[in-house]
């Protein structure tokens, strides 16, 4: 693409993410614009172009992304609404950053790389944003250094103060389990090949019914494992850490350790309550380095193959979750064009 003026987005989804996008696009970042926004509620959407000049709104996603000035999309509705904005957006070549799930299962992700395939080339980026957190980025930094060795685990904790009231307890591997998914297959260079999700006594800060907290492993092809703790009803705060154990060292983030302080006979410091405070600066590089390679005609993040990966491995973790046990990871094999 290589242009000099601004890239021109249609943000599809004004909810929470998504306004929180066009925030970003129209004051943080440099080299776009939004240049039409779309939602299902078209109070919603006219409510967030309202104040960014030459920017429509829609309640159709083909439209926003027919809108005069649109030259790429960013994809923040549901996830069940994925696949359709997907295939609109492929089919008129459109570059894409599409938040994750690329799509709520295997079956419609493996659809979506068909379509992308059959283009030739790749479109679409996963939007995986802990791939652009300063921690983590150091910490794929210094595995891919053979400093510490091979890996030989990963621990994660994933914590959150409350779920929302629609969340069941499959969403806590299909929506929050997916970011260690997506993690451990990145920062380990493996594929994850089975998943054991074991289910210790509910908490009693969870809703009745909500099978929080849980225990999931992961296997992976290199002969590493995997745990992740997601407790989504915690109480006191958003963590999110890793701890690599490798053959010659360990390594680990997000303890969140930035300030401490010493008052009144005490010392400490303090956590954060959600992902948008967590994870801001990740969200704006995310953003930024998409912008920028589009500009340049490149395809640089996670792509549909990780996003398809992502899914796959979630649909084994809810199968584990329902039946107990370990269940085995079915992926097709990796196309061509995701090597």
């Amino acid at each position: 693409m290589n242009r000099r003026e601004p890239l021109g987005i249609a943000v599809i989804g004004a909810g929470r993410m998504g306004a929180d996008h066009v925030r970003r696009i129209d004051r943080t970042i440099g080299g776009a614009r939004v240049a039409a926004v779309a939602d299902v509620d078209a109070a919603r959407a006219e409510a967030v172009a309202a104040d960014i000049e030459g920017c429509t709104a829609h309640t159709d996603p083909a439209a926003a992304m027919a809108a005069p000035g649109v030259d790429a999309v960013l994809v923040a509705s549901p996830g069940p609404a994925h696949e359709a904005t997907l295939l609109a957006a492929i089919e008129h070549d459109l570059p894409v950053l599409c938040e994750k799930p690329l799509t709520p299962d295997a079956a419609s992700a493996l659809r979506v790389m068909e379509a992308e395939q059959a283009l030739g080339h790749r479109r679409v980026q996963v939007g995986f944003m802990r791939r652009y957190d300063a921690e983590y980025v150091r910490l794929k930094a210094l595995l891919d250094s053979g400093q510490l060795g091979r890996p030989l685990m990963l621990h994660n904790r994933h914590r959150n103060v409350a779920s929302p009231p629609f969340f069941t307890s499959s969403m806590l591997i299909t929506d929050s389990v997916a970011h260690e998914v997506d993690a451990t297959r990145w920062l380990l260079g493996h594929e994850i090949t089975a998943v054991t999700v074991l289910r210790p006594a509910a908490s009693a800060g969870a809703p009745e019914g909500l099978r929080d907290p849980q225990f999931v492993v992961l296997e992976t092809d290199g002969g590493a494992l995997s745990d992740v703790e997601i407790f989504v009803n915690c109480g006191f705060g958003y963590q999110v850490q890793a701890e690599a154990v490798c053959e010659r060292g360990t390594a680990r983030i997000g303890d969140g350790h930035a300030l401490v302080t010493n008052m009144a006979g005490r010392w400490g410091g303090t956590i954060t309550q959600d992902w948008s405070e967590r994870f801001a600066q990740a969200y704006d590089d995310e953003v930024r380095a998409w912008v920028d390679s589009t500009r340049r005609g490149e395809v640089t993040g996670p792509g549909v193959w990780d996003g398809y990966a992502a899914a796959a491995v979630c649909e084994a973790g809810v199968r584990a979750l329902e039946n107990g046990g370990r269940v085995e990871v079915d992926l097709v094999d990796r196309p061509a064009l995701y090597r």
